[in-house]
């Protein structure tokens, strides 16, 4: 029988990273991976970014909507077509503010006869777990049926606060394992038992944030990118897009995490998409970030007079 591996955790926690992880793993390790990635917008963007680990026809994007409640139909069809592999294993990833526990409710119930019981991760943001103020009880919400617990950015954490999160996460999931994505043995991952917690209700629409995409045209330079991320209001929890910087012939990814912080990495390949900047949280709206992205081209125009006239 197939495992079925829901990953979750809260937004820019470090989700796509670990499935990565997994992914490379497993075919390490002799399986035959299937990728379901779900995102407000534009998840294609995402799957892209597994291509080069698997065929295209083993990843499926699911966007537009939340898999733990308007998708889950859409979800369960999907997992049910997925064609029969030799040592299969199906990995799933949820957007950031789903409501795990009901995902694990309602995935269970309708999948076929030759898959195991779905089980799922939860992946911590150690350095700001509990840090989240208002969204901390979805936070919360989303380890409490999970079987393993996997800490992210730990560096720059002290010992203390490491102790801290972990001992926290024991009062929420006493029964759940925790550990390091380096100590991570996706061997073992097929084995693990669905939790047999029982969840907290939690008002899941809440966290139906507002979410948008709108296209962005070439930058002339990376301070751009910083530029575009920091004029964006904080209310506003994901930031990411795929650009092409001046005359590069490469695409560029960036997001901005929760915390403020902002990453920027090569993009394999060209988005199908187009190059575009998105976001996710309250006040996501197109006018807006035309906007933004208008600023920062004056500013940039601007910058060139003024350097041309000295």
């Amino acid at each position: 029988m197939e495992a079925i591996i829901t990953v979750v955790g809260f937004l820019g926690s470090g989700k796509t990273t670990l499935l990565k992880h997994l992914t490379t793993n497993f075919i390490n390790k002799g399986f035959s991976p299937f990728v379901v990635l779900n995102d407000y917008e534009n998840a294609l963007i995402d799957a892209q970014q597994f291509t080069e680990q698997i065929e295209l026809q083993s990843i499926k994007a699911l966007n537009g909507s939340c898999i733990c409640c308007s998708g889950i139909v859409e979800l369960r069809n999907i997992v049910n077509r997925i064609p029969k592999r030799t040592n299969g294993i199906t990995l799933i990833e949820a957007n950031g503010t789903s409501d795990a526990c009901s995902l694990m409710e309602f995935l269970g119930v309708g999948i076929d006869e030759r898959f195991l019981p779905p089980v799922q991760i939860s992946v911590v943001d150690v350095k700001n777990w509990q840090k989240r103020g208002e969204h901390n009880e979805l936070e919360k919400n989303q380890i409490q049926v999970s079987s393993l617990l996997v800490l992210t950015h730990l560096e720059n954490t002290t010992q203390s606060r490491q102790n801290e999160v972990i001992n926290d996460l024991k009062s929420v999931n006493p029964e759940a394992n925790i550990i390091t994505l380096s100590d991570l043995d996706v061997t073992l991952l097929p084995n693990l038992s669905p939790s047999e917690n029982t969840a907290q209700k939690l008002d899941h629409f809440k966290a139906h944030w507002a979410s948008c995409s709108v296209d962005l045209p070439n930058l002339p330079n990376v301070d751009c990118i910083y530029a575009i991320c920091n004029d964006i209001p904080n209310s506003i929890l994901r930031v990411k897009g795929c650009v092409q910087i001046a005359d590069e012939d490469n695409y560029t990814y960036f997001e901005r995490l929760p915390d403020g912080e902002i990453k920027i990495r090569p993009f394999k390949g060209i988005p199908s998409t187009g190059t575009k900047l998105l976001t996710i949280g309250p006040g996501s709206d197109p006018t807006m970030l035309k906007n933004v992205i208008k600023n920062i081209k004056q500013q940039q125009l601007h910058q060139v007079i003024r350097t041309f006239k000295f």
